[in-house]
């Protein structure tokens, strides 16, 4: 599984070569989020596998822990041709700046 930090991924995202998507939880991702980022909790994933985004995909959650199991995951089933977990989550993307809405995450 490939990390990427969270500056490969944006630039990656706004060239639109990547989808994000986060993992978070329901509450989580109603404390801050990143616009336009889906939400698919790890919670209930398995059950929404088929709505995932088509293409490569750079799994999102608070530090990177859980977007690594997602990645890992993902990448077992075979279901896409890349997924890349966020390094340091939704913390390192705020830690380098990038646009997110909501408090600031911990």
């Amino acid at each position: 599984m490939r990390e990427l930090t969270p500056t490969e991924v944006y630039d990656a995202w706004q060239a639109g070569e990547v989808t994000i998507v986060d993992v978070r939880e329901q509450d989580e991702h109603d404390r801050t989020s990143i616009p336009e980022v889906p939400l698919f909790p790890m919670s209930t994933l398995r059950d929404h596998l088929d709505e995932l985004p088509d293409g490569p995909l750079v799994i999102l959650c608070r530090s990177g822990v859980r977007s690594a199991q997602v990645a890992g995951y993902l990448d077992e089933l075979g279901t896409r041709v890349e997924v890349a977990n966020l390094d340091g989550g939704i913390i390192g993307w705020a830690n380098e700046g990038l646009p997110y809405e909501g408090e600031p995450p911990r």
